[in-house]
């Protein structure tokens, strides 16, 4: 995926091979437009990685697919990636006990086990049953139009009880958000709500990566150029950091607010500027174990903290989810951390014994056997969507910035793949439209 070349031409420039620069590339090439692809890193993909450590499939993060999201349907072979589902709802590990709350529209056996949790009321789950039905009734832009306020006083409004808001509601949504206090948007709550019910969580069996890489494959040969970062952007020019300089009749920034702002210095700059959204942060810690310490009736979900101020935020057993994540005989546990005050530097030997040590009051002492494989720590993991940033509108940041320039990316919507393919998309759109 290189090309050496001193001076190049092309009718679209797209920096960045994310998933919102793929996806534009994409829907370009099937307007019969081949643009070239600039990334700075040597792969693709942006924020959605995942690296082979000694047999194991490490995604960089833990992150999953809604497959019921519109703009994922619409462009990606769900067949193709192979796709290995978790169950709906979640095994949440509160003071000592364990709480079960499954989706009983996914598993009709288990209405009588979700109606009799004290993860919340009786009230709580007709209300959850009454939120599905409102959401279910509206499509993804009515939802965005809606005036939001914080997801908290959403759930408390709508009239959940502090029981089911704090067992269930703030550390499954928390470690969607990446942020404990419900601070983002209702209307962004509303559309995940209604996305994890209409659909399904699941990974692919080659890893989250395998997402970008199936776009990938759907470009020319030489389109991707890796290890090519930019330098900057002048009207229709763009430098790399080696000297080299390009031209395109439009140029699009597919990475995020902050890199956007930081290439793009032209002289007609202040007719456009790129959205610099704030990010909420998270640690992901693997570890490899002999066997899967989740129980027998609980294989598949995901397993929910209700403490707070705990280094364990959630924990997934990947391997259970997708065997082809860990080698034969080992199982793949994958543990977030979200309090750690401004992710400074960590020691990641010294977390990993935390995690441990606090997981050992969950399973036992089995766990001072399992074995810390990686941590990475993602300070830009998703950018952070509060009340005050949702407009009126899902695009509330204009796709084109000036004539010839064009930016996409979640940071321009809400913090979602299905947001990142949407901008792509409608990004290829419009230059379709103009070329």
């Amino acid at each position: 995926m290189s090309i050496d070349s001193s001076d190049t031409e092309s009718p679209v420039i797209i920096v960045g091979a994310g998933i919102a620069g793929l996806t534009c590339a994409v829907y370009l090439k099937q307007a019969g437009i081949h643009a070239l692809v600039l990334e700075a890193s040597d792969g693709v993909g942006g924020r959605i990685r995942t690296d082979q450590v000694d047999g194991f499939q490490l995604d960089r993060g833990f992150q999953i697919l809604l497959t019921a999201y519109p703009e994922a349907q619409r462009l990606l072979n769900y067949s193709a990636l192979n796709l290995q589902s978790f169950r709906s709802g979640a095994l949440i590990h509160d003071q000592n006990q364990w709480l079960t709350l499954v989706n009983p529209l996914q598993e009709p056996t288990a209405v009588f086990q979700t109606l009799a949790s004290s993860v919340g009321t009786i009230g709580d789950k007709l209300r959850i049953a009454e939120l599905m039905r409102r959401t279910q009734g509206s499509s993804t832009d009515e939802l965005f139009q809606q005036k939001p306020s914080t997801t908290r006083s959403f759930l408390r409004e709508f009239g959940f009880s502090d029981q089911i808001i704090e067992r269930f509601f703030r550390p499954f949504f928390g470690g969607v958000f990446l942020e404990d206090a419900l601070s983002t948007s209702s209307n962004f709550f509303e559309f995940c709500f209604h996305m994890f019910f209409k659909g399904e969580a699941a990974v692919p069996a080659n890893g989250m990566g395998a997402i970008p890489a199936q776009l990938a494959e759907r470009l020319l040969p030489g389109q991707i150029w890796l290890n090519r970062p930019v330098e900057q952007v002048n009207g229709n020019t763009v430098r790399l950091v080696d000297g080299k300089t390009l031209t395109a009749k439009a140029i699009v920034l597919a990475v995020d607010g902050a890199q956007a702002a930081a290439l793009y210095s032209g002289s007609d700059r202040e007719n456009g500027k790129p959205f610099q959204p704030a990010f909420n942060q998270t640690t992901c810690t693997y570890f490899s174990a002999p066997k899967s310490p989740s129980p027998v009736n609980a294989k598949k979900l995901l397993m929910l903290n209700t403490q707070a101020h705990s280094v364990v935020h959630h924990l997934a057993v990947m391997s259970d989810v997708a065997p082809t994540y860990a080698p034969e005989g080992h199982s793949l546990i994958s543990v977030s951390t979200q309090n750690l005050p401004n992710l400074a530097p960590i020691d990641h030997t010294t977390l990993a014994s935390q995690i441990q040590q606090e997981l050992s009051g969950w399973f036992g002492d089995e766990v001072q056997h399992w074995k810390h494989v990686r941590t990475y720590t993602i300070p830009d993991a998703l950018p952070a969507y509060n009340p005050e940033q949702a407009g009126e509108n899902v695009l509330r940041q204009p796709l084109q910035l000036i004539e010839h320039l064009y930016q996409c990316g979640d940071h321009t919507a809400y913090p979602s793949i299905n947001a990142a393919m949407q901008t792509g998309r409608e990004v290829a759109e419009m230059i379709t439209h103009r070329l």
